[in-house]
């Protein structure tokens, strides 16, 4: 200002982390317990406050998950996902939060510690029925984060990462209805993958369905982005899609 007495606003600096995978064909997210005020015994995405003035957010996160879960960083390559500072979020003060996404295969149990009472996966509807509300504004931060993950799976080859080193088409497509919380049509589905040019290749003998039929085996191919776009269907969830 032009009287010189200007005082910046002291605002607290936060990671929160947005981890998903895939388990018994459902999209399940990474939730704490707190264990300490503010919002103690309600769930909430795992993360804290920077320790000193020295570490860089990357370094944060990854800390905050080792400590809050167990998790490290060698099963998770996390990507910011976005920047929350709404006056408000937090009752402690001003904070803002740099909040981080991971979607990762076959990870373990996690192990709560610090300030977290307990860990677990959760099933992402649940999360976000409403039916025990998120600490702080994480409702947000994890509806932000199964987006970005929906719309990677339209434009990269991640969804074959969730598969085993060979699969069937119906295998796939369940990794895909999974994520983006809808049922797909099995021959249209067929058709847009078999479109994309290096997305999966053959590989090899068929195998035995649950129903005693047998199906082509595929593995990733060479691709890690799509072109055109496995575009996803734009009606309500859960109806069968065309």
């Amino acid at each position: 200002m032009s009287d010189g007495h200007w005082v910046p606003p002291t605002v607290l600096l936060t990671v929160d982390l947005v981890i998903f995978t895939l388990r018994e064909s459902e999209l399940h997210v990474l939730l704490i317990e707190r264990g300490v005020d503010p919002y103690r015994g309600a769930l909430a995405l795992p993360g804290g406050f920077l320790n000193h003035e020295q570490e860089d957010l990357l370094p944060a996160a990854h800390r905050e998950l080792a400590e809050e879960a167990g998790l490290g960083p060698d099963r998770l390559h996390l990507e910011q996902l976005g920047i929350y500072g709404m006056p408000g979020r937090d009752p402690r003060g001003r904070v803002v939060s740099v909040a981080y996404l991971a979607i990762t295969p076959r990870l373990p149990e996690p192990l709560a510690g610090t300030d977290a009472a307990e860990a677990s996966w959760t099933p992402v509807a649940q999360a976000l029925s409403g039916e025990a509300p998120l600490a702080f504004d994480h409702q947000q931060i994890l509806t932000d984060g199964v987006e970005r993950a929906r719309e990677k799976l339209e434009r990269s080859a991640l969804a074959t990462a969730f598969c085993g080193p060979t699969f069937t088409i119906a295998e796939l497509q369940a990794v895909y209805e999974a994520v983006w919380g809808v049922r797909l049509d099995p021959r249209n589905f067929y058709r847009k993958v078999q479109s994309v040019d290096g997305f999966i290749v053959p590989a090899g003998p068929t195998r035995k369905t649950d129903g005693g039929r047998p199906a082509r085996l595929f593995r990733s191919g060479p691709r890690t982005t799509l072109h055109p776009p496995m575009t996803r269907p734009q009606d309500l969830p859960g109806k069968e899609k065309t």
